[in-house]
């Protein structure tokens, strides 16, 4: 059974090649460019990860965590945050919504494919 993942990401090449990564990995990737659109494809679809940016129009990704975590449906879905933001409190702060894991940007191609195969 292949493991669905999906990535959340307004960067269009960032997400494309995340996508890409991991397809040649085997995996199915969904792909969303912002928050919204991100959490009615994880609503409907049930990946078995979720790799999400955080700053994003319409919905930043702590509010996708937010949302996920408080639906019984996708409080349990590994999540992985992918930003920008560097800092050990933005770090923690992401860690502190329920994220499983916290890569920052530009990300090492290795570093993703560990993340991903570690959960």
């Amino acid at each position: 059974m292949t493991n669905t993942v999906l990535i959340i990401d307004d960067e269009d090449s960032l997400r494309e090649n995340a996508a890409d990564t991991l397809r040649l990995e085997g995996f199915n990737v969904l792909e969303a460019a912002d928050g919204l659109e991100g959490l009615a494809i994880a609503r409907d679809h049930l990946p078995d990860l979720i790799i999400c940016d955080i700053n994003m129009p319409e919905l930043d990704g702590y509010g996708v965590i937010q949302e996920l975590r408080s639906d019984f449906l996708t409080a349990s879905t590994p999540f992985i945050f992918l930003s920008a933001y560097t800092s050990d409190t933005d770090i923690r702060a992401g860690m502190n919504l329920g994220a499983d894991d916290y890569l920052t940007k530009p990300f090492k191609t290795r570093d993703l494919l560990s993340a991903v195969h570690s959960r």
